[in-house]
């Protein structure tokens, strides 16, 4: 097999391949064994016809599409490597020639990873962050404490209030006709949670117990129902029950009550040391995240379509697997946001396309640096996830390498080894007196 790669635009390119007349009778031979088990001729039992008599019958032209299925996808790969390329897409084949006794040839138009013209990286300036932690802090930490525990009291008299949980029944209409999904009972609600289409909250706020109110709301544009997206919409709602949260006070026995401190002062001091390490990550995090965002802005590449579209899709999926660890699926999530899997993925191809850019350029300053992972830094690795998962490592490192994840490690050692080297080389700016 002969292959030829020829650019044809900056991302794109042409490959040619052919490949021998031997391999293509071989490839004849397996579709001929394929398909003559489903054909039938008079005289002869399913999958006994002789290869003439078929081929009198039915042509050898009738093998080529099934012989092209067996042939096409390994010799592309194996021009793939023979041309030291790396598609980012399905490739757009055009058959050229097949036939028995004679060579194939076919030409693959291809999409490939876009090449990297780095700008600066090294010495780049960081804004100065702080990782004093402030009362304010201390007081913000608090005050989510006291909402986590707080508990849950029946109003028996007076309105609802935002930040208020209700129990309510409600159901639609459109044009006067109830709509399909647009009815619940006793159904409980957080105002001021976003849960419900924009309106609906705003308008219980005031209502009282046993109180029943329509409520006049729109569907977004963009919401997934055909039917109802863009429509004004009429809501017939009961209010059961208000439930107001009743914060305890903040004293020593509440520090008892949700710590294994005696004193409140303790347990200050304890939150003080925890918002200290959490700011000092999140501070080498932002500092991380700046310095990329600062290298892959000063880098020249042309990214493809494909890619973005690529991690858009790795987006959508990773984001369906956070929503069901939580007791959600992306079909519920629809549900509540007045958004479909379109405006979604329209919604993620900004950061998609700053991903992509991010993760290009931190190739391209790795390859040009030499930094690699060594097999002890993997096996280091390896034991940190062996203690974490309560594996052996040679079990670890097996089922990685059979997966194929064992590459993904090595890239996300080699991006690691690259951030820090960045942060290693920045300077920070003076902060503002």
């Amino acid at each position: 097999m002969t292959a030829n790669w020829e650019k044809i635009e900056k991302n794109q390119g042409v490959l040619t391949v052919e490949v021998a007349a031997e391999r293509v009778d071989a490839a004849l031979d397996k579709a001929f064994k394929k398909v003559v088990t489903k054909v039938s001729v008079p005289g002869f039992r399913k999958g006994k016809v002789p290869r003439g008599m078929f081929e009198k019958r039915f042509g050898v032209e009738s093998l080529y599409q099934d012989a092209l299925d067996i042939l096409v996808p390994e010799a592309y790969m194996e021009a793939i490597d023979e041309s030291g390329i790396f598609p980012v897409d399905r490739p757009e084949i055009d058959v050229q020639q097949i036939a028995k006794g004679q060579e194939l040839k076919f030409t693959a138009k291809v999409t490939v990873k876009p090449e990297v013209e780095l700008g600066e990286y090294k010495g780049l300036e960081l804004p100065a962050v702080s990782s004093e932690v402030t009362e304010e802090d201390i007081d913000g930490e608090l005050q989510q404490l006291q909402q986590r525990h707080a508990e849950l009291v029946v109003v028996e008299e007076g309105a609802v209030e935002n930040g208020d949980s209700v129990v309510i029944d409600f159901e639609g209409f459109l044009n006067d006709v109830p709509f399909e999904g647009g009815k619940a009972e006793k159904y409980s609600l957080e105002i001021g949670s976003g849960s419900f289409i924009p309106g609906f909250e705003e308008q219980v706020v005031g209502m009282v117990k046993d109180e029943e109110k329509d409520i006049n709301v729109t569907f977004p544009e963009n919401y997934q129902s055909e039917e109802l997206k863009g429509q004004p919409v009429v809501f017939k709602i009961k209010l059961h029950d208000i439930k107001r949260k009743n914060l305890p006070a903040l004293d020593d026995e509440f520090a008892k009550d949700v710590s294994e401190f005696d004193t409140l002062e303790e347990y200050k001091q304890d939150i003080t040391k925890r918002l200290q390490e959490r700011k000092e990550q999140n501070t080498k995090r932002d500092q991380e995240n700046a310095v990329v965002e600062k290298a892959a802005a000063a880098a020249d590449v042309e990214i493809p379509e494909a890619m973005i579209n690529s991690e858009v899709e790795q987006m959508l999926e990773d984001f369906g697997n956070r929503l069901k660890s939580q007791g959600m699926n992306l079909e519920m999530y629809f549900q509540f946001s007045g958004q479909d899997e379109a405006a979604l993925k329209e919604q993620m191809r900004g950061d998609a396309g700053k991903r992509v850019r991010q993760n290009l350029v931190l190739e391209a300053i790795a390859k040009a640096e030499g930094f690699e992972a060594s097999e002890e830094e993997i096996t280091e690795e390896l034991e940190k996830m062996a203690k974490q998962y309560q594996r052996q490592v040679d079990e670890l490192r097996s089922i990685l390498t059979a997966n194929g994840n064992i590459a993904s490690l090595k890239v996300d050692l080699v991006t690691r080894k690259t951030v820090q080297f960045l942060l290693e080389n920045s300077k920070t700016e003076a902060p503002v007196a």
